[in-house]
């Protein structure tokens, strides 16, 4: 009988000994932790009620990915910006690469590679990236839809994300610029441009967005301008338009980093390679 009671003793002892180590090592085991993989948290569909059960520090924590897609570092995520939209003009196909009327595209391509942003999906009609240059989110786009329908693609990126014009950089070819040259403008009209005047149609009139320019030179002799801009470059113009290109990565980080003034300055105060050489 005494026996009995002994074990019943040391039973209960071992049990209040078992349950205060697991209150001590788990102490919140009603918490449903959420997996970074799995979690719908920075989905536009969940990302509202989440939100309201999960707190900042721990939705840091749990992904790397911000709620437009961008894949960002955690300090980069502190910085919630509108992001830019970069788009280059040109025409699909082979057809058109590499030619004058295509150096939008070039540019772009030029940034996504210095940049690491692919662009390896198609939304909105256009070759489409988004990435980060310096702590500022991007989207790099190239409207697949022909030169002459550019707006279609562009205003429908703008219109979904909300983008304020001021942070629309246009990069397109330009007649009226020397060869390689590159002119920043905070605004302008189309000045005869085609997709240029497309995309000011699909912005209701607007004008007030930036553009940066790349010259091409005019046609030589009586040649029709519609038959030069579709002209691919020879090898010599090759290498002054790769020089070129570089520069207008650094302007578009200058523009993004450090304000429209300061990348005006670098790039319309910027030599050509001939005039270094």
């Amino acid at each position: 009988m005494l026996l009995n009671i002994l074990k019943q003793q040391i039973m209960k002892l071992t049990n209040a000994v078992t349950a205060s180590i697991s209150a001590i090592r788990f102490p919140y085991t009603h918490h449903s932790f959420l997996s970074p993989f799995t979690s719908p948290l920075f989905s536009r569909r969940n990302s509202n009620s989440m939100l309201n059960s999960t707190s900042s520090s721990t939705i840091r924590s749990l992904s790397s990915t911000t709620e437009e897609g961008f894949q960002a570092s955690p300090e980069k995520q502190q910085q919630h910006q509108q992001p830019w939209l970069i788009v280059g003009l040109g025409n699909p196909g082979k057809k058109y690469h590499g030619t004058r009327h295509n150096v939008g595209f070039g540019l772009v391509d030029a940034i996504a590679d210095a940049e690491g942003i692919p662009m390896s999906s198609v939304n909105f009609r256009a070759l489409f990236g988004k990435g980060f240059i310096g702590n500022v989110p991007v989207m790099l786009a190239k409207p697949q839809t022909f030169m002459n329908a550019s707006g279609e693609s562009v205003g429908a990126i703008v219109s979904y994300y909300k983008i304020p014009l001021k942070q629309v950089l246009v990069i397109f070819d330009d007649l009226d610029l020397p060869f390689a040259k590159l002119r920043l403008l905070p605004k302008g009209g189309h000045g005869g441009h085609n997709g240029m005047r497309n995309i000011i149609d699909r912005f209701k009139g607007s004008r007030d967005f930036p553009r940066l320019r790349i010259g091409i030179g005019r046609p030589p002799g009586k040649m029709d301008a519609v038959n030069f801009v579709l002209r691919p470059f020879n090898k010599q113009e090759r290498q002054e338009l790769d020089f070129t290109f570089q520069h207008g990565i650094e302007a578009v980080r200058i523009l993004l980093l450090e304000g429209f003034d300061k990348s005006a300055t670098f790039v319309n105060s910027t030599k050509s390679i001939e005039q270094l050489g």
